[in-house]
């Protein structure tokens, strides 16, 4: 992804093919352990039938869910279910069936975990390297956070941009490879993480990313790692007061 392709991003895209809506389903039902660890795939005719599907449509969804880790085809035996070390958890669609199946409060602390070994480093990079109109386009997704007259979901789109433009302002090819992997996963902890930032104050939100942006305009490479570490934090503990239940009103 290039820098000025940002404006334009949307949280999720919808499925076209017949090819992704197979994937996207039998994707999801193993990670939702509907097709079990272990399990064989019902046969060629069975899945043709049930996802109205030509056999080559049908072998091309096997082999890249094959290319995901989630199965593996053996002669005379069929297709079966990995084992979940094998699946690949760097990978868009795996990551975002895992948030769809319902994400537990490791699995969120596992993945902020990363965010924190990534993200700081790339608002060092930043601080070296952004450009005034990348601190202003920056400058413009924090004040976005927590606006009253957007809605949630262009708040969280707001946050993705934020993100994913900061990672691609550090120019490392290695950091902008994992985009796709980084938008994925933060998409999946904003829409948890921003039910609870809603209930907070707007200006609670703006102020933590907008230290961020502060620190790249000082070219102040420590203070932004510090800014982003401290708003990660922000958004685990959001994040997983997200999946605790409501209280109950007496």
């Amino acid at each position: 992804m290039r820098k000025d392709e940002v404006r334009d991003l949307m949280a999720v895209l919808p499925l076209k093919t017949s090819h992704s809506k197979v994937v996207e389903q039998l994707g999801l039902a193993i990670v939702a352990g509907k097709l079990a660890v272990g399990e064989t795939l019902p046969g060629d005719i069975e899945l043709e039938k049930q996802f109205d599907v030509s056999r080559s449509v049908l072998r091309e969804a096997m082999k890249t869910l094959a290319a995901k880790g989630l199965v593996v085809a053996k002669s005379r035996v069929g297709t079966r279910v990995t084992d979940k070390c094998n699946w690949n958890l760097l990978d868009e669609c795996v990551l975002r069936w895992h948030f769809r199946a319902g994400v537990t409060a490791e699995f969120l602390n596992h993945l902020y975990d990363l965010r924190l070994v990534l993200e700081p480093a790339a608002a060092a990079f930043a601080a070296d390297r952004a450009s005034p109109d990348d601190c202003e386009q920056l400058r413009g997704y924090a004040m976005a956070l927590g606006a009253p007259d957007l809605t949630f979901r262009e708040q969280v789109e707001a946050d993705l941009k934020f993100h994913v433009l900061l990672s691609l302002v550090g120019a490392n090819p290695f950091m902008e490879s994992m985009v796709g992997f980084i938008k994925t996963s933060l998409d999946g902890a904003f829409t948890l993480a921003h039910s609870q930032y809603v209930r907070q104050s707007g200006n609670g939100i703006t102020q933590s990313h907008l230290a961020v942006v502060e620190a790249i305009e000082r070219q102040d490479g420590k203070a932004a790692r510090d800014a982003m570490r401290h708003l990660i934090q922000l958004g685990r503990r959001s994040a997983i007061a997200a999946l605790e239940p409501p209280p109950s009103r007496g």
